[in-house]
């Protein structure tokens, strides 16, 4: 195993114990995460973005079934996210929706390039329609 992929199992693991100095320990200082929600740049952003995941989805658990070999920077890893939304989960523009209770299971990947010994890029991928299906909204305005 790899440098790069040492470290990005110690964040799967830090993620999973939603240990948010752990978390932040894997990320230089001026990381950029990337995802369907936005960019966040710096442990303060990025630490806020796992900490919103971490509010809306107390359980929130990342189980990997493919990584890809052969490929030690960038890391590549295919996810299911599990969770049950049960806190307020911040949506785009700003709004926020309160719990309902529903259980998700989201198919995502990533990838995330890593020097130092530290991820300076991290982008993460999933359909937020398949998401926002699964806590019971489709393509519809939410009032």
């Amino acid at each position: 195993m790899s440098i790069q992929w040492d470290l990005k199992h110690r964040l799967n693991q830090a993620v999973n114990a939603h240990d948010m100095a752990g978390v932040l320990a894997c990320y230089s200082d001026d990381a950029v995460f990337v995802s369907p929600t936005g960019v966040a740049q710096g442990h303060d952003e990025i630490g806020w973005v796992y900490q919103d995941v971490f509010r809306a989805f107390p359980d929130f658990h990342m189980a990997a079934w493919f990584e890809l070999d052969g490929c030690d920077n960038p890391t590549c890893t295919e996810w299911t996210y599990t969770g049950t939304h049960t806190g307020p989960l911040l949506l785009p523009g700003g709004r926020e929706i309160a719990g309902t209770g529903r259980r998700i299971a989201i198919r995502a990947s990533c990838t995330a390039h890593i020097s130092d010994g530290k991820i300076d890029s991290h982008r993460e991928y999933f359909d937020q329609l398949e998401l926002y299906s699964q806590l019971g909204f489709g393509l519809a305005e939410l009032d």
